[in-house]
């Protein structure tokens, strides 16, 4: 009876604790949530049972109570170890928001097709306009210059082959006389030279002045101002045989095609070249069917035409041994080459001024125009020099001016036909030009005064 009265007794403790729990647990789901709810459900029960082992009698002789009462005991720890951990426990201001619909993946945008991006379009930088001035500097140094080694090279063969001819001419021909040979032209004296392809070699005929005297071109047959001739005098108290230049007197006068015939022979069958050029490092030949005197010579790095000129200097003048195709074989031409260089230097040097500058662009491009070539050298020396004598601003700043006003010059002159020579009114330097030439050269330079680009380009 005291059995079944703890028994019932239990059962009504057992039913309020049971009680509690169910509302504990069903407040604590409100709280913790369904996971946590369940883990304080798993926890309750296995202290519950720890409790009630704890306050129910055991039967002091059974082994297998105990045995049991321990094995229930691991199993109730298993169940408290193997419950998930609880949730973090949510804030009680989380628990009065609204729940919220679960939020929908994005949709994913339509691919649009697209054609393939193209670079960004760099706007092309505009080309600088030149002035005149920079084309003409840029035309002259990228195709007109000559260059460093050839400008160096070639009058150092050249004057090689002055000395070389010197000697042989003195141990040749010891009874005429002879002056030093010196070089000459364009290359060496910085006007405008295209090519290190072309020097000059003087050969000074020096004559006594009581035995020879010059004839003005007029006097002559020709009527040419610019020929001379070169007369023997007082044969009848100095007979021929007075003078070592006899030998090459054709009527009385100096004959400058015989003199030429003499030394031509001289050079073309009397000097050995292959020695002189082996020498030199170079091939030296003379050019056999001209009827000037003339040498070619090949180098490694440069390729040269030497030509000789007797000269003859007397009362001012400088004639030349170069007399014009025809019959007449007594004319020596007149130069005024030195004068020229002299003059333009000489007036560069009063205003520093850009004269030389503008003449060997002016040369450059004459010279390597198929039209104007003719008009090279002299010529244009002479505009300039008659320019000079009207238009003083000649800085280097005004080149282009200058360049402009030398061309209208020239088309002024080739109009009129005539170019009257700065040295000597009565020379024409345009005689031996022929109507059609003149024609030609004036129709392109008046285009070239509007647009001064066309003589710039390759021909």
């Amino acid at each position: 009876m005291g059995d079944f009265m703890r028994q019932r007794s239990k059962r009504q403790e057992d039913s309020g604790l049971g009680s509690v729990l169910d509302v504990l647990l069903a407040n604590a789901r409100l709280v913790l949530g369904v996971t946590g709810a369940a883990v304080l459900a798993i926890a309750t029960l296995a202290v519950k049972r720890l409790i009630d082992r704890a306050t129910s009698p055991r039967d002091e002789g059974d082994p297998k109570a105990e045995q049991k009462t321990l094995e229930e005991s691991w199993q109730d720890l298993a169940l408290i170890k193997a419950a998930p951990n609880p949730t973090k426990k949510q804030r009680r201001e989380d628990l009065s928001e609204p729940l919220l619909a679960p939020a929908r993946p994005p949709a994913p945008e339509p691919r649009v097709c697209s054609a393939p991006l193209e670079p960004p379009r760099l706007e092309p930088i505009p080309p600088r306009c030149l002035t005149l001035q920079e084309k003409l500097l840029s035309h002259y140094s990228s195709r007109l210059a000559v260059p460093e080694v050839e400008a160096s090279l070639a009058p150092q063969l050249a004057r090689s082959i002055c000395t070389q001819l010197q000697r042989f001419l003195r141990s040749k021909c010891p009874e005429l006389p002879f002056g030093n040979l010196f070089l000459s032209g364009a290359l060496l004296d910085g006007l405008g030279a295209l090519a290190a392809d072309h020097i000059h070699i003087m050969l000074p005929v020096v004559l006594d002045t009581v035995l020879w005297s010059l004839i003005p071109g007029e006097d002559t047959v020709v009527r040419n101002p610019q020929y001379w001739m070169i007369k023997r005098t007082d044969l009848e108290y100095f007979p021929r045989g007075c003078s070592p230049w006899d030998r090459f007197i054709v009527g009385r006068y100096l004959s400058s095609n015989v003199l030429n015939e003499t030394l031509h022979k001289l050079l073309v069958a009397s000097i050995n070249w292959p020695a002189i050029g082996s020498l030199l490092g170079s091939i030296i030949h003379p050019v056999v069917a001209s009827q000037e005197l003339k040498l070619e010579v090949k180098h490694d790095q440069v390729e040269l035409s030497i030509t000789l000129f007797p000269v003859v200097e007397m009362e001012d003048k400088v004639l030349l041994a170069a007399p014009p195709e025809g019959l007449v074989e007594n004319l020596w031409l007149e130069s005024f080459y030195k004068a020229e260089v002299s003059k333009v230097k000489e007036l560069d040097a009063g205003d520093a001024g850009a004269r030389q500058h503008c003449l060997r662009i002016l040369n450059g491009i004459c010279k390597s125009h198929p039209t104007l070539h003719k008009l090279s050298g002299s010529p244009l020396t002479h505009i300039i020099l008659h320019l000079s004598a009207t238009s003083s601003d000649w800085a280097e700043e005004s080149l282009a001016e200058r360049f402009q006003e030398v061309l209208e010059e020239l088309v002024g002159y080739l109009e009129q036909g005539v170019l009257p020579s700065y040295f000597d009114h009565r020379i024409n330097l345009f005689c031996e030009l022929l109507e059609e030439e003149i024609d030609e050269m004036g129709f392109m330079l008046y285009r070239a005064i509007a647009e001064p680009e066309l003589l710039l380009k390759e021909q």
